[in-house]
């Protein structure tokens, strides 16, 4: 019987006690970011007479029950809320994959005067914090007649200067070669855009859609600030009032949280086969 061996990248053998150490730090880590998820899941699904502050505390519910999610949609109409963050966020994905793919491929693939300020120009608008330009945000909001309206809550994140970036390096790593030959062929840029470059980092657009989706859907103060009747609250504004009234209820205040976090797990679930792709993207293949 033969030992395994454990080898690193470069083929050189880990030792033991780095590879206990290594999994310890793993399992610590994951404990860290997951661990709040499933206590909360848990909490949402134990009943009225269940102990959720027993010592020591009991992880899994005794008698698990669906009635906590039946009382939020009771106490608030968190579908209508879920509805409005959905039209808002699937919006906010679409108009980020096809601006920040345009965007990003002039910057990278196109040849004209000024493409360096540019980007430039996109580096630096990350740099400036949302608080920084929210009233000035607002009033042009106000100015324009949106205010109170789910188009107010999209437009200011319509096209993000990190994805615009993102789009850029993506197409940068693309073989000037293939494009060339395109061109030789008679394909013009719209034609070399779509059926050449844009296939290529179908990774990094997945990586778009899920950061556009994550930051409309759990978008918080912006909604708060523009939208001030209940019809077109979104689910985070909705869900505060879960915090405010019913702060005592942790029960329904876990099943807010799962309702709101749910859609961005299915989310990244159907895209990480793409998204993990990216790393490999810009190679030539035969």
């Amino acid at each position: 019987m033969t030992a395994i061996r454990v080898t690193d990248a470069e083929g050189r053998r880990i030792p033991g006690w780095q590879l206990v150490l290594r999994y310890l730090l793993l399992l610590a880590v994951l404990a860290l970011t997951v661990g709040p998820f499933l206590w909360q899941l848990s909490t949402s699904l134990k009943g009225p007479h269940e102990d959720i502050f027993s010592s020591p505390p009991k992880f899994f519910p005794s008698e698990p029950t669906l009635d906590n999610y039946t009382r939020v949609a009771d106490t608030i109409p968190v579908w209508d809320y879920a509805l409005n963050s959905l039209k808002v966020a699937t919006t906010n994905v679409v108009t980020n994959c096809v601006g920040a793919a345009l965007a990003g491929y002039a910057l990278a693939r196109m040849r004209y005067r000024g493409r360096r300020a540019a980007t430039l120009a996109f580096v630096l608008a990350m740099l400036v914090p949302v608080e920084g330009i929210i009233i000035a945000q607002f009033t042009t909001m106000r100015d324009l007649g949106l205010n109170n309206t789910l188009i107010a809550v999209l437009l200011p994140g319509c096209i993000g200067a990190l994805n615009v970036l993102l789009m850029r390096n993506a197409f940068l790593g693309l073989p000037q070669e293939v494009e060339e030959a395109a061109y030789v062929d008679g394909a013009n840029v719209w034609q070399r855009f779509l059926r050449i470059a844009l296939p290529s980092v179908k990774g990094t657009l997945a990586v778009v859609a899920i950061f556009s989706f994550m930051g409309a859907w759990d978008d918080f103060l912006w909604p708060l600030i523009v939208l001030s009747d209940p019809q077109n609250f979104t689910l985070t504004i909705g869900l505060n009032y879960l915090h405010g009234t019913f702060a005592n209820d942790e029960r329904l205040v876990a099943a807010g949280t799962i309702i709101a976090v749910l859609p961005l797990i299915i989310l990244f679930a159907c895209l990480q086969r793409f998204f993990f792709r990216g790393v490999g993207e810009g190679a030539v293949k035969g």
